[in-house]
């Protein structure tokens, strides 16, 4: 069930019930389902513009009513969003993404929008609440999975991840099993139809049966159940020494937010308090930062992150800037919204002679966030690949109507970019990614924390044994010997189910309070 998290205000509530009463003497709707149907679509669609392009505000009640919340707004023209050419709003808005074009890239730089049409994902990074719903990322069971190919071409499959509150979590699986059955089909290949058999059974079903084997060999079956459960974003955490000193671990998956819609502390918080603190009582002196399945989520997670890591010297100072379109900016104090972030008046007391942050292509957004604005203020390496590259974030707009019966009706909450971050020294603009000091190989089989093949850990280790990442000769001698038994993701076959973003659901309410 959708959580109300917060509204775009009276505006866009009257706004669909004129909107509805308009479309209300059409026979059909304009997909060619019930009348129902085409007015809610319709609804969704003229609202959606209205948001983006035209004013997001509250009929003028307000000095700054009529203000468009669309980052690129000024890029689009003028369009008729209730145009047939049109048939849904995911259609217009992907439409309104192609206006905006990226120099570097003569792409459009907006390949992020969206309309989350059941609520769950907004549940899911506000509340970190992982709904039975399977389009919330990693889905009912909590997992994700990647694919790769043996030294014969032999397609295996391996868990990425798994929440330990989820189903499969609670179930034990984690990260380096191997799945060798899904339903009772034991043979994969590199086709189509096996990327959507292992999709859907995944992520679109309310029940799957796996067969497993664990990395030390064992084998058996699980059988998963979707449910709901508080979100862990702590998949593992340890301590390694390195020449006598302490060097914390810990991996992260999802950036759920540390306040929920009521103000209180999250699950994940929870968690994230819980790691530090082994941390710090273990006096740790550099920190390992794994995000290479990490898409983001909510800014106040990456604040709270950055916060717990930065040093003394960066207590009270600038974190990051926020740019929003020019007329938002005219008017940021009117409608609620902040420029700037500042660090907490004391950081976490941590104190490290280096950060290393593990990345992948799918580090991406609050994760990119957090550790540019590090950077200023302490050493900060990238090992892995290259990041995402998403600068960008959201403001939330739920969007609902009444309908014949005046009954409200929840259609979407809208995912539109709103502004662009900028640490403490101006850097951002990294549509394409974030470059690494040290590449390094992400093997899909191997454990979390294992010192042994885990190349991106090698490096770092190789780092602080001898102030270079080349090092590790009898590392590196392990994993040549144990080449054919590491499997790296199949290109463009990695996870594409965690969310790609940054959500300030802080901005979010002071934007509902303003239009209330």
């Amino acid at each position: 069930m959708h959580k109300k998290l917060f509204t775009t205000g009276t505006k866009a509530i009257l706004t669909g019930i004129a909107c509805a009463a308009l479309l209300a003497a059409c026979k059909k709707g304009n997909d060619g389902g019930s009348p129902a149907e085409g007015v809610a679509e319709d609804t969704l669609k003229y609202l959606t513009y209205q948001i983006m392009q035209v004013s997001y505000a509250d009929g003028g009640r307000n000095a700054a009513a009529g203000l468009p919340t669309y980052y690129w707004y000024g890029k689009v023209p003028q369009l008729n969003p209730l145009d047939s050419k049109y048939p849904n709003a995911d259609t217009l808005l992907a439409r309104m993404k192609e206006y905006a074009i990226n120099p570097a890239t003569n792409q459009p730089f907006d390949h992020y929008s969206f309309l989350d049409r059941d609520g769950s994902l907004t549940n899911r990074l506000m509340n970190g609440i992982s709904s039975q719903t399977f389009a919330a990322g990693s889905g009912g069971y909590g997992l994700d999975y990647g694919l790769g190919k043996d030294q014969n071409g032999k397609i295996h499959i391996y868990v990425l991840y798994a929440d330990k509150n989820s189903p499969a979590g609670q179930k034990g699986i984690t990260r380096g099993w191997e799945v060798t059955a899904v339903n009772g089909t034991t043979v994969f290949n590199e086709s189509q139809v096996t990327y959507n058999m292992l999709n859907e059974a995944f992520f679109y079903s309310s029940s799957i049966i796996l067969g497993l084997k664990k990395p030390n060999g064992e084998t058996t079956t699980a059988t998963l159940n979707t449910g709901s459960y508080a979100i862990n974003p702590v998949l593992f955490d340890t301590v390694f020494t390195v020449k006598d000193k302490p060097v914390g671990y810990f991996a992260l998956y999802t950036y759920s937010s540390v306040i929920n819609s009521d103000g209180a502390a999250t699950a994940t918080k929870t968690a994230l308090d819980e790691t530090f603190a082994k941390f710090k009582a273990r006096g740790i002196t550099n920190l390992i930062v794994d995000l290479r399945y990490n898409g983001g989520g909510a800014t106040n997670t990456a604040e709270y992150l950055d916060n717990a890591i930065a040093p003394a010297a960066a207590a009270g100072k600038l974190m990051y800037t926020s740019k929003y379109n020019d007329k938002l900016t005219e008017h940021l104090s009117t409608v609620g919204l902040k420029a700037s972030v500042n660090f907490a008046a004391a950081t976490g007391g941590l104190k490290l002679d280096h950060v290393f942050f593990i990345t992948t292509g799918n580090t991406a957004s609050s994760s990119e966030l957090t550790l540019n604005n590090l950077d200023p203020y302490m050493d900060v390496k990238l090992v892995g690949e290259k990041t995402y590259g998403k600068p960008v974030g959201f403001i939330d707009f739920t969007i609902s109507m009444y309908d014949a019966s005046h009954n409200k009706k929840y259609l979407a909450d809208l995912y539109a970019i709103n502004f662009e971050t900028f640490n403490a020294n101006g850097k951002g603009g990294y549509y394409t990614g974030i470059d690494v000091d040290a590449p390094a190989v992400d093997y899909v089989n191997v454990p979390w924390g294992n010192t042994d093949y885990d190349d991106n850990l090698l490096k770092i280790i190789s780092f602080l044994e001898t102030n270079s990442f080349s090092g590790q000769r009898a590392a590196k001698a392990r994993i040549a010997a144990a080449n054919d038994q590491l499997r790296v993701a199949i290109p463009g076959t990695r996870t594409q189910h965690g969310f790609n973003g940054m959500v300030n659901y802080e901005v979010s309410k002071a934007v509902s309070r303003f239009n209330r």
